[in-house]
Formats: structure tokens, C-alpha cells, sequence
């Protein structure tokens, strides 16, 4: 099947970046991304792409390039369903807040409407691509709203989970390590998955591209997140552990790192995980085991949740008994709001949860992030709906200058590892603190000798 319009339903983290790279790499098809929030939708053609609403280095350029030319942003969902031979599904897929499953399992809302959409409006047989991280078999459920519209339109299944890591995510469509692809094993669902294959194969090299069943491609993506957050949250038992003995993490991991069956990467311990997709992947994993009666695997990974909770509520705790025990009424200055650098997602950041409980000490905190806004911040706090809108304002000041952040603060603590803050004047940000002034590094990205012999006393993970 020859594929000559793409549409995407969901102007995210993921469709946005996705279909902007799949335009400038196939310039002969025709690529639009739909969604119903006209306010994102019009960030997305905004004539200055710096204010696309998604920060990712390099993907200002590839929107400027591809826009207006076969890269389209609009709220007219069902003609843009109508026209296109391949729609691919980019929607949220929250954590259910309700029912059964309740904080555990995914909800499929928006899934199941966007599968109820494509079939009330299509005409002419359509491949439908799951790019939402989603529960396993979910699929057949696509399939099952999807076959049942009686307007003899056929539609094929496929599962092409992302693997993009926010702040590298350009890169990693650009010159990924795998794509993997997902369908039917019959020869109308080998077709479908060659049509996605030969889009890929533009620009990724063909050994790259993994073909598999609908279900097994749905499962590798929990999967390969929950090894990796399973890594970080090892590391950082491991890093507690350390502050309490002569060891240090940083040498630790440089040495296991080093031994090739385990590999240097996701070694680097932090104030904890965050982002739209590990905490999300692992819940819905410990969700399916238990539903299959896999009580002891469920169990398993929970742990890898458990203790990521763990390492931001210890690193809170010891703000405030390094503070003599009380926060109350004082300043800490926050450097990083978003979950990681190079990113503007503040999905389940570490900074978020550690804000709300020196908020229940009483702490006045004032944040700087260089690229999350203060709607975003305050919207993150009123989410956990542990205290008034009125008070989450009080409370906490959003500056956009660093150095005001830190002016008589007692304490600075480092959330995101944005490389600007190695490359502060410390010794002006010391001289305008009280004293004495503390450092607690969050993501181990000072260099703790330097702000020692200015002054400072610095408490970072593991050491």
C-alpha cells in the first residue's frame, strides 16, 4: 500500500516531535496533526517557532522546515481522518483515577473515542498505528470498535510504541536504535506493517526496524521502560546506603558501569525518576500481572515505584533536618522544575512532589526553570489537591532570574540537571544567602569540592 497522507490524532510530546521528523524525511507525504485543543494548535503554527508548546533541541528548525510544505497543525479532526491512509493514535494515556484499576491501571478513555471517531467518519480502508504507550491487547480493542462500524471500511491494527527519551527526542527519531512495529500475522497485516516499514526505511537502515506480533510489540514497550526505571531506582538504594558508609556513588557506578553485562547507563543516581512514561509503563505492568493472579511478579515491579517515592521523600526530609528540623517560614530555592533537562514536561518531576512536602512544613519556596512557565508550576501543585489554589500562589514564588531565586534563600536544591547551573557565579549566588548556606544536590551535577571552599554545605545523593 502506498502511503500518501498521514494523519495524526494527538499534538503532544510524541505526535508533534514524531510527525515533524516523518515530514521532513518524506517530504512527498502529506503529514497533519490533529488535536481538539485549539490553544496547543495554534502554539504549533505559531510564526515563531520558538513558541511551539514542545521544547526539544533541534525541533523548532524541523517544524519551520516542513510547515506550511506537508506538515500541518489543525483542529479539523474528521476531514483529516477522512483523507489519510494511515492514522496514527497519539493521545494521553493517564494512570485511571477512578474504578477498577484505580492508580494502577491505564486509562483508555481517549483511545476508545478515537477508535469511535475513525469509524463514524472514514470511507475508505484505513491502517490505524497504536504510537500511545498502551496496555497489552489493547489492540483488540481497537479492532473490535473498529470491525463492528458496518460500513464495510477495512481497517488493520499496528503497534508502533515510541522509545523516545525527552530532551534527546529528535535525535532518537532521527537515528534511532530500533523501531519496532507490531500486526497482524496474516498476509493483510504483513501488507499494512511493510507500508509503515518502507516510511521508516527513508531514513532508518532496515536491520533496525523489528517486526513482530501485535502483542508482543505492545508488552516490549512497558518492558524495556521498566528495565530502565528498575536501573535508576537500584542505583538509588544503592545511593542511601553510601551516605551512610565511606563510599560514594559516583565511583560505585563508574565501576560497576564499567563491566560490559551491565553497561554505564541509568547509573546515575538523582533525587528520583520522573516523566510521562516510567511510573505510567510500571503501574500498568504491576496492573496486568495482577490481573492474571502474577501476585509475586506484580509485587516485583512495584518495588522499582515504591522506591523511587522513597528516594524524593528522603531527599525532602533531609532539607529539612539538615534545616534543624524545621522549614517553616524559610526560603529554598529550587534551580529546575521539569522532570529532566532539555525538556519542558514536568510529568511526575521529582521537583513537584518534593515542593509539596516541604509545602506541608510551611516552606516558602522560590522556583527558576528556563524553560517550564509558572502556569505550569502552580497547575503541577494544584493537581495534587493538597492544599488551596490560594495557597500554592502564597507559597511559592516562579522567577525568572536564578540568582533571585537564591537571594536569601537558606538553602539551594537542584532538581533538574540543566547545564546552565554548573556554570553559575556561586560565589555571588553564596554571598547573597543566609548563612550558613546550603547546597542539596539533587542531580549530582556540582562540583562539591569548588562550593566547599566557598563556603557552602553541600549534601549530594550518595556521597
Amino acid at each position: 500500500m502506498n502511503i500518501t497522507k498521514i494523519c495524526c490524532i494527538g499534538a503532544g510530546y510524541v505526535g508533534g516531535p514524531t510527525m515533524a521528523v516523518i515530514a521532513k524525511q518524506c517530504p512527498d507525504i502529506q503529514v497533519t496533526v490533529v488535536d481538539l485543543n485549539e490553544s496547543r494548535i495554534n502554539k504549533w503554527n505559531d510564526p515563531n517557532v520558538e513558541n511551539i508548546p514542545v521544547y526539544e533541541p533541534g525541533l523548532s528548525g524541523i517544524v519551520a522546515e516542513a510547515r506550511g510544505r506537508n506538515l500541518f497543525f489543525t483542529t479539523e479532526v474528521d476531514r483529516a481522518i477522512k483523507e489519510a491512509d494511515m492514522i496514527f493514535i497519539s493521545v494521553n494515556t493517564p494512570t485511571k483515577t477512578y474504578g477498577a484499576g484505580k492508580g494502577q491501571a491505564a486509562d483508555l478513555k481517549w483511545i476508545e473515542l478515537c477508535a469511535r471517531q475513525i469509524a463514524r467518519v472514514s470511507t475508505s480502508d484505513k491502517i490505524v498505528v497504536e504510537k500511545s504507550t498502551l496496555p497489552v491487547r489493547t489492540a483488540s480493542t481497537l479492532k473490535d470498535i473498529l470491525k463492528h462500524t458496518g460500513n464495510n471500511v477495512k481497517f488493520q491494527i499496528l503497534s508502533n510504541p515510541e522509545f523516545l527519551a525527552e530532551g534527546t527526542a529528535v535525535d532518537d527519531l532521527l537515528t534511532p536504535d530500533r523501531v519496532l512495529i507490531g500486526g497482524d500475522q496474516d498476509a493483510e497485516g504483513k501488507q499494512a506493517i511493510e507500508a509503515l516499514v518502507n516510511i521508516y526505511a527513508r531514513w532508518v537502515p532496515k536491520e533496525r526496524i523489528l517486526t513482530t506480533n501485535v502483542w508482543s510489540s505492545e508488552l516490549s514497550k512497558l518492558t524495556a521502560n521498566a528495565f530502565l526505571a528498575q536501573r535508576v531506582s537500584s542505583i538509588n538504594a544503592l545511593s542511601e546506603l553510601c551516605e551512610f558508609t565511606e563510599a560514594n556513588i559516583g565511583e560505585v557506578a563508574r565501576a560497576i558501569g564499567t563491566d560490559s553485562r551491565i553497561g554505564p547507563k541509568f547509573l546515575k543516581a538523582s533525587v528520583g525518576f520522573g516523566g510521562s512514561c516510567f511510573q505510567k509503563d510500571i503501574l500498568n505492568l504491576v496492573y496486568i500481572a495482577r490481573s492474571y493472579g502474577l501476585n509475586e511478579v506484580a509485587d516485583y515491579w512495584e518495588q522499582v515505584i515504591i522506591m523511587n517515592d522513597r528516594q524524593k521523600r528522603r531527599f525532602a526530609n533531609k532539607i529539612i533536618k539538615t534545616l534543624y528540623n524545621t522549614v517553616n517560614g524559610k526560603k529554598i530555592a529550587f534551580l529546575g522544575w521539569a522532570f529532566k533537562k532539555d525538556t519542558n514536561d514536568t510529568r511526575e518531576s521529582a521537583a513537584i512532589y518534593v515542593a509539596d512536602h516541604l509545602l506541608y512544613e510551611q516552606a516558602k519556596i522560590a522556583v527558576y526553570d528556563p524553560k517550564v512557565s509558572a502556569d505550569q508550576m502552580y497547575a503541577d501543585l494544584d493537581y495534587l489537591n493538597t492544599r488551596t489554589v490560594e495557597e500554592n500562589q502564597l507559597l511559592v514564588d516562579v522567577v525568572q532570574d536564578p540568582y533571585e531565586a537564591c537571594q536569601d534563600a537558606h538553602a539551594v536544591a537542584i532538581l533538574t540537571e540543566w547545564d546552565e547551573f554548573k556554570d553559575y557565579d556561586w560565589q555571588k549566588i553564596y554571598d547573597a544567602m543566609l548563612k550558613p548556606a546550603h547546597i542539596f544536590d539533587g542531580r549530582n551535577i556540582l562540583d562539591k569540592g569548588q562550593l566547599e571552599r566557598i563556603g557552602f554545605k553541600v549534601s549530594a545523593i550518595g556521597s
